[in-house]
């Protein structure tokens, strides 16, 4: 991975917060490389290679409508699910994840006699936490919004009897090959039935498009639990992979998430101007 990545959000977080506290005005190249106290050519180079499109176009995939844009122009309701498929396109690009889910059984021992492994990664969306049994990730938290400490106490929490061991090493290449878009990543879902269908249909919602709680209520037979749903969204332990930052609010709101909302609008706009490109 490019050892680079968490500088380069680090400069593309800094022009997203001047970006919305300008309230929607489009900010023009030189005043955003000013800002960020470069020259407008290495500004429009870094920004370019991180988001895959000029500065002026992100800002369009930043604005206030652009969740409502989505949902009209890219929404895919999960009843064409089998159509999508869980690689190709209609996943993270050429990325196939190989997914395992915990019995109900092992899930109610909360992680006993289970060693997860952890270590800190360098990602597009600056640093991540990651944790994996020797099965796959089973753990993926953003670390731009919060601390490391609470990072670690977040996704710990969720298998208290568990052992953790800083070892990244064993994981490191299911995390490369999630963020380099090749390769494969094994997941190992560690959740209550419920949560794993929910986590499921997040997986059959393709890059560059979006869905609703109320869609992913009705994919799973439970078109009443929305907020089960939601709640179950918001317990999603792999970001990113499980691309919870995909589902939004019936009414087009972004909703919030659970490692900041400024990584959602950034990996929003990420993944809306790479497809729009493509």
């Amino acid at each position: 991975m490019d050892t680079d990545q968490s500088y380069h959000y680090g400069v593309m977080r800094r022009a997203i917060d001047l970006i919305d506290a300008n309230a929607g005005v489009p900010l023009s190249l030189d005043d955003l490389a000013a800002e960020m106290n470069m020259s407008p050519a290495h500004f429009q180079r870094l920004f370019s290679q991180w988001a895959g499109v000029s500065p002026k176009r992100y800002q369009q995939y930043l604005a206030l409508g652009q969740a409502k844009a989505l949902l009209r122009d890219r929404f895919t309701t999960l009843d064409v699910a089998d159509a999508v498929g869980l690689s190709g396109s209609g996943r993270l690009h050429d990325l196939f994840i190989r997914w395992e889910a915990m019995t109900p059984g092992t899930y109610a021992q909360a992680g006993g006699g289970l060693t997860i492994r952890h270590g800190v990664f360098d990602t597009p969306f600056g640093p991540a936490l990651a944790m994996g049994t020797d099965k796959g990730l089973c753990g993926l938290g953003f670390l731009s919004e919060c601390t490391l400490d609470d990072g670690m106490e977040d996704l710990c929490s969720r298998w208290p009897e568990a052992t953790f061991v800083h070892d990244p090493a064993p994981i490191k290449g299911w995390v490369d090959a999630s963020f380099a878009q090749k390769g494969e990543a094994h997941l190992h879902m560690i959740g209550a039935p419920f949560q794993l269908k929910v986590w499921e249909a997040l997986l059959q919602v393709p890059t560059g498009h979006v869905t609703t709680y109320s869609e992913i209520a009705g994919a799973i037979g439970n078109p009443r639990a929305v907020r089960a749903v939601g709640t179950a969204v918001g317990r999603n332990p792999v970001s990113f992979l499980i691309p919870c930052h995909r589902a939004l609010r019936k009414s087009g709101a972004l909703g919030g998430y659970h490692w900041g909302l400024p990584v959602k609008r950034a990996i929003l706009a990420w993944e809306s101007a790479r497809t729009g490109a493509a």
